[in-house]
């Protein structure tokens, strides 16, 4: 139950950090906010060549970090939670 609610969170993070660079494309044109809303190969592209922001490092790695993190802990927790049944209830 932790593992879960960690990747939550960090999924939460990653959410947060993206959101900036979103608004960010949809400033820039309503074509390319929808291109990195709907395109995840063109998203990090976006992110590390045009977005341009004070704290560019700090959201791109959040967001990038924080997705990575979020997925394998959920798969983790997942996994962790099915061998937690099989072993309480028995073959």
């Amino acid at each position: 139950m932790g593992i879960s609610l960690l990747a939550i969170a960090f999924q939460l993070l990653a959410v947060a950090c993206f959101l900036p660079v979103l608004i960010h494309a949809f400033k820039r044109s309503i074509g390319t906010g929808f291109m990195v809303l709907c395109l995840p190969v063109y998203t990090p592209y976006y992110a590390f060549s045009q977005f341009e922001h004070r704290w560019k490092g700090l959201l791109v790695s959040g967001w990038l970090g924080g997705f990575v993190l979020g997925v394998v802990l959920r798969a983790v927790g997942l996994k962790l939670g099915v061998a937690d049944r099989a072993t309480r209830h028995g073959p």
